[in-house]
């Protein structure tokens, strides 16, 4: 029993048979790890607890790096970061931060790798999925994005993940075909990603009709209209809605069982009380979005020169409603990951 939530799991990343009686993969098996990274499993280094947390069933949550380095400055980034964690175990799971350091995917890290990962900032490459590759070969330390933290999770089993908001389709994006790999990633990965939506400074309307296309289940949480990030609405009526942290374990394990390759966005209204004013917002990136303009500020570079001169424009206000946003969604991500390791053990015992 003590590897059951590792073969459950393996089972439903890897297609494998569909009674769940399987043994653990060959390929996970765990070997002794080295220095402050933890456990080896081949190519990705897993910490010693959320090893454990695979091994036990212990509901595990994953968290991106990007929002450490790229997202705000240290020391808030570092702080940020630990108060994520807590949040995630005083709700009931293991929290698993995913960066790549010095070359190595880890999954889970230390105060201290935490801390370093802080204090690079944006020197850490900001690395999507289609730069893993790049970054382990050049021993670099990336920051992964939305993109590469859900396929570093989906490859060790972890079918939970929180972040602040998620990557789309640009402003504009029916002219520069600039969208986010987040989107194809959601396509190809079952993984539930846990957000605010999707940032306020994309094309929302856009983006949910490319996640439509990618057939990725979207659901918001106890509301019938999509969120934008900083405001709780965006004008775009939610493709569904799901009522309780027991309801989205239920989707969640449902795609699971299906054995489908895409993965779920569940939208989370930033709390009321820390919402920001939609029309100071919205003031605030048209002009961000012409100074990247004259800039010529495209990319990659692009949402994090955005979303600091949003912060900017509003004096620190969106900044504050970033911070209190992903802690809301740390919270209900950890509630959600704790009903779906219960759903899945009362499942395996019934086998």
């Amino acid at each position: 029993m003590a590897d059951s939530r590792l073969a459950i799991l393996s089972r439903h990343f890897t297609s494998a048979a569909a009674d769940c009686k399987v043994p653990p993969l060959n390929s996970v098996t765990m070997q002794a790890g080295s220095g402050s990274f933890g456990q080896n499993l081949g190519w990705i280094k897993i910490s010693p607890e959320v090893s454990e947390a695979l091994k036990h069933g212990t509901p595990i949550v994953a968290l991106e790096s990007t929002i450490i380095s790229h997202g705000m400055p240290y020391p808030q980034n570092f702080e940020t970061a630990k108060e994520l964690e807590v949040i995630v175990r005083e709700n009931g799971a293991v929290p698993a931060t995913i960066a790549i350091l010095d070359g190595i995917p880890c999954i889970g890290l230390t105060t201290e790798e935490l801390e370093i990962l802080a204090r690079l900032g944006s020197k850490a490459r900001k690395a999507a999925s289609r730069d893993i590759a790049l970054v382990m070969a050049g021993r670099e330390n990336g920051a992964t994005t939305v993109s590469a933290t859900m396929y570093l999770a989906s490859k060790v089993g972890i079918p939970v993940f929180v972040t602040g908001g998620i990557g789309g389709v640009h402003r504009h994006g029916e002219n520069t075909m600039d969208v986010s790999s987040d989107l194809t990633e959601l396509g190809n990965t079952p993984v539930a990603v846990i957000s605010a939506g999707i940032k306020s400074i994309l094309d929302i309307p856009r983006t949910l009709e490319y996640l439509e296309t990618q057939r990725v289940t979207v659901a918001a949480y106890r509301t019938d209209e999509f969120p934008a990030f900083f405001t709780q609405t965006s004008g775009c009526k939610a493709p569904a809605r799901v009522e309780s942290p027991e309801h989205c374990a239920r989707v969640i394990d449902a795609n699971i069982r299906l054995e489908q390759k895409s993965g779920i966005l569940i939208a989370v209204p930033i709390p009321r009380e820390h919402s920001a004013s939609g029309s100071l917002i919205e003031s605030a990136i048209q002009q961000a979005l012409q100074e990247a303009r004259e800039k010529k500020i495209t990319g990659n570079a692009e949402t994090p020169f955005l979303l600091a001169r949003v912060n900017e424009l509003t004096g620190g206000a969106s900044l504050a409603s970033n911070i209190a946003l992903v802690k809301n969604n740390a919270s209900i991500g950890a509630k959600i990951a704790v009903s779906l390791a219960q759903l899945q053990k009362r499942s395996y015992n019934r086998l």
